[in-house]
């Protein structure tokens, strides 16, 4: 069900002196530090954030206080990203599978049993592996540019796709390649109009180069983009929990993705139907440049889905 713009009316905003300010924690995790953001009420519904590549719990710095008048908001930092720790791969499993594991004991631990999830890149895999182990903790989802459907997946892929074909070391030297300051900022950049990319902050890249940088988190980078290739064999379980399930679904889409274009969204709707599609003008990155946009939607949809939680 798409629902243009104009037809959408934003809820209105609780102006109540809130107080909506992120709070910047850290846990010990089964030996591992584990740094997250939380802001809102501690007995608000709750949103829980898993970010992408190659960001960190950063991407979502300006949407958590945007709705913490009302939503409980917690994104972590996976293990090798942000200000996490990077255990060695003998003791921590740097897989998409191994992540939703880590995601699971990190809402064990703080006691999240009903959430909605937000799906954006990385984390959308990450995110429905976890929808898949737990559905009866899924009040809803927000899926912002995040492919799971092989036969829409964007241009920007071939590179991906021919390496997964003919995996030689000429290919692996371009996926080394691609973590680097300069890689980062083609993908942050991706395909939007230059007046859009003027929105996007250059401390996305150079943060996440910083973070990223070590021999050991660029290794686990290149690893998880080799994984992709094994994670395409989980599309169809991911397509089939929506089918079964139905969560109650917003996808909020900057189809200025070269990565992940207008078609990856829309084929959502083959096995979500109800769910209400919104194209935005934007990109991959829309909390950068369509926050205000994205923040009215999803106040309006979270308010009629999960605020009762």
């Amino acid at each position: 069900m798409e629902i243009s713009p104009s037809a959408t009316d934003r809820t209105d905003i609780d102006h109540a002196d809130t107080d909506r300010a992120v709070r910047h924690r850290t846990l010990d995790l089964d030996g591992v530090r584990v740094f997250y953001r939380e802001a809102g009420p501690p007995d608000g519904p709750v949103l829980l954030l898993p970010h992408g590549y190659p960001c960190s719990s950063y991407e979502f710095r300006n949407l958590m206080p945007a709705l913490a008048d009302r939503w409980r908001t917690i994104a972590p930092d996976f293990p090798g990203f942000g200000y996490s720790g990077t255990p060695g791969p003998a003791t921590f499993d740097y897989s998409f599978d191994g992540y939703a594991g880590f995601l699971d004991a990190f809402c064990t631990r703080l006691g999240l049993d009903w959430y909605a999830l937000y799906l954006h890149d990385y984390g959308s895999q990450i995110g429905l592996r976890l929808a898949i182990r737990a559905p009866q903790r899924v009040a809803a989802l927000i899926i912002q540019n995040g492919d799971i459907y092989e036969d829409e997946l964007g241009p920007k892929y071939q590179g991906l796709r021919d390496y997964w074909k003919n995996p030689t070391p000429e290919g692996h030297a371009v996926l080394e390649n691609a973590v680097t300051e300069e890689g980062f900022r083609e993908e942050f950049l991706n395909d939007v109009r230059d007046e859009l990319a003027e929105r996007i902050p250059p401390e996305l890249w150079t943060v996440a180069w910083a973070q990223l940088r070590t021999p050991e988190r660029r290794g686990v980078m290149v690893g998880l983009m080799e994984g992709l290739r094994e994670n395409l064999d989980w599309f169809p379980r991911y397509q089939a929990y929506l089918r079964e399930h139905r969560p109650p679904t917003l996808i909020a889409w900057g189809p200025q993705d070269g990565y992940m274009p207008e078609g990856s969204a829309r084929a959502y709707l083959r096995d979500l139907p109800d769910a209400e599609l919104h194209l935005l003008d934007g990109g991959h990155w829309a909390l950068e440049t369509n926050l205000d946009e994205v923040v009215g939607l999803a106040r309006d949809f979270l308010g009629r889905v999960h605020a009762g939680s």
